[in-house]
């Protein structure tokens, strides 16, 4: 049975977030770059513009590095008091990012181990991955990540991709240069890449494998790295995918 109160919350949640995406929308806030919960984009857009870049690129005989980028729990790290910074920055009203503020506050969290429990602990960080409003939070809060940066940023939320091309030392020292940029911003915003999740993908004939570190770790190498449900491989064909797709229809 679904409480009363429950329903009015999901309800409350809702109008928040419409007005929210509603003033995001007026005031372009929310940078392109961002394909998750936003408005007239979606995965597909992100994969396309992705692979348009990327394959226009390597066509023209170019080398091209990609870095797959993941935060560590990265709904679970968002600071309450910064996002409410950001929320005011955007310039969301007063009443808005009160009830925000009040609604987040609200959260608590217990442990349970071999069916034992902890008392509930009030969380000053988070936002609820499966709400209604979590997402859209998110994606205020990681607004501004890649500002400045001379590369090419693509997010779908949390799911981050940098890239650009290799053809010469320098262009090895913009990438380096980026992730040094998104690593102080990871750090200002008191948050973490999972540094085990963070590869490189070297794309074109040409590619001089460069080594990538972020902050003091170095970044390991694939020849195929998936994201947003797609292989990509090092020869940019869709074979891999294709059998991949084939083999779940078979089980199917």
């Amino acid at each position: 049975m679904v409480s009363l109160s429950s329903v009015h919350g999901k309800i409350m949640e809702q109008v928040i977030k419409e007005t929210i995406l509603k003033h995001l929308e007026e005031r372009k806030v929310i940078r392109n770059s961002q394909h998750g919960f936003t408005k007239g984009k979606t995965c597909l857009t992100n994969l396309i513009a992705f692979y348009d870049e990327i394959i226009g690129s390597v066509d023209m005989g170019k080398a091209v590095d990609v870095i797959y980028l993941d935060f560590s729990k990265a709904f679970d790290a968002v600071s309450h008091s910064i996002l409410a910074s950001r929320l005011k920055k955007y310039g969301l009203d007063e009443w808005t990012i009160r009830w925000i503020e009040n609604w987040l506050n609200c959260q608590a969290q217990c442990a349970v181990i071999n069916g034992s429990m902890s008392s509930w602990q009030l969380v000053s960080s988070g936002v609820p991955q499966v709400s209604i409003l979590g997402p859209v939070l998110l994606n205020i809060f990681i607004n501004d990540l890649g500002d400045g940066i001379d590369c090419t940023l693509s997010k779908f939320t949390d799911d981050i991709k940098l890239w650009g091309e290799e053809d010469m030392l320098k262009g090895m020292d913009r990438v380096q240069s980026d992730l040094d940029k998104l690593e102080d911003w990871a750090k200002r915003n008191l948050m973490r890449f999972n540094k085990d999740k963070c590869r490189v993908l070297h794309l074109g004939r040409k590619n001089p494998m460069h080594c990538y570190r972020l902050g003091t770790d170095w970044l390991s190498s694939r020849s195929a790295e998936k994201s947003l449900g797609i292989t990509v491989v090092e020869k940019l064909d869709m074979n891999q995918q294709c059998a991949l797709v084939a083999k779940k229809a078979n089980g199917i």
